[in-house]
């Protein structure tokens, strides 16, 4: 009996599915557009931005510069005021910086870093849920 029940619900099924998947892609196509006009902004004629002259652009006219450009001297001065900072900010790292950090205070750290975290959180929890101040009746 059981047997003739499933035969009779699984081509059911399979009929029903793609019958759905075609009212799915009927759907999909209903929304689909069929012009770029509505689809892409269309560009004021008071805009001040790109606007289409009905003419190919020619490169054969090199662009204007925004801004004026460096000269060769110009140019050595920057670099050398570049590498004179980086020496000094490098001198000034040798002295003082990570590499003055030995390895066992490292090691330290990782190794108590967790325990202060558990401690501050511990604490955080049983510390009161409201505050006193604004509510007096908070314990």
């Amino acid at each position: 009996m059981t047997y003739s029940i499933g035969k009779a619900l699984f081509p059911l099924s399979g009929t029903l599915r793609r019958a759905a998947g075609a009212l799915l892609l009927a759907g999909l196509c209903a929304c689909s557009t069929s012009s770029t006009r509505e689809a892409a902004p269309v560009a004021r004629a008071d805009a001040a931005g790109p606007q289409d002259t009905g003419t190919f652009p020619n490169l054969n006219i090199a662009p204007k510069n925004a801004a004026p450009q460096f000269t060769g001297e110009q140019t050595r001065a920057k670099l050398a005021q570049l590498k004179a900072d980086q020496a000094a900010a490098q001198r000034g790292a040798g002295a003082k910086g990570a590499a003055a950090v030995s390895t066992a205070e490292l090691n330290s750290l990782a190794a108590n870093r967790g325990q202060d975290t558990l401690k501050q959180i511990e604490g955080a929890q049983s510390a009161p849920k409201c505050d006193p101040a604004l509510d007096p009746t908070c314990k």
